[in-house]
């Protein structure tokens, strides 16, 4: 099921979410100190192109806790907002659903990415 789902996802929005994140992480790496955030945001794009089996573990730091703010401040907005808005349009059906939670789960991921890890679900 969880093929199928990401095969659907892919089609439906998932590849544009991945390449998002894709980009915002093309533009971090522009800097040496960005690096760190942008292989962060490297890993979120797969997330964002599979994410059915997935989820997210936080594990929480203080310096976690400082990139996040700066995360936020500069990228993590903009691409919250379209992960919550295109989860608000795939929820108007009962299809849609299972779609629309994913797209919540990497709206939440894009709020505060760092601390963050994928786990696989088995």
């Amino acid at each position: 099921m969880t093929f199928l789902g990401n095969i659907i996802w892919i089609i439906f929005g998932g590849f544009a979410g991945g390449i998002s994140w894709f980009i915002a992480g093309c533009a971090w790496c522009i800097t040496i100190i960005g690096i760190p955030i942008g292989l962060q945001c490297f890993k979120i794009a797969g997330l964002s192109f599979w994410p059915f089996g997935k989820d997210i573990v936080y594990n929480r730091s203080g310096i976690s806790f400082v990139v996040d703010i700066l995360w936020l401040i500069i990228s993590g907005l903009p691409l919250a907002i379209v992960h919550v808005t295109s989860g608000i349009l795939l929820c108007i059906t009962i299809i849609g659903i299972p779609f629309g939670k994913q797209s919540f789960k990497l709206a939440k991921l894009a709020l505060m990415p760092f601390g963050a890890e994928v786990v696989y679900r088995y």
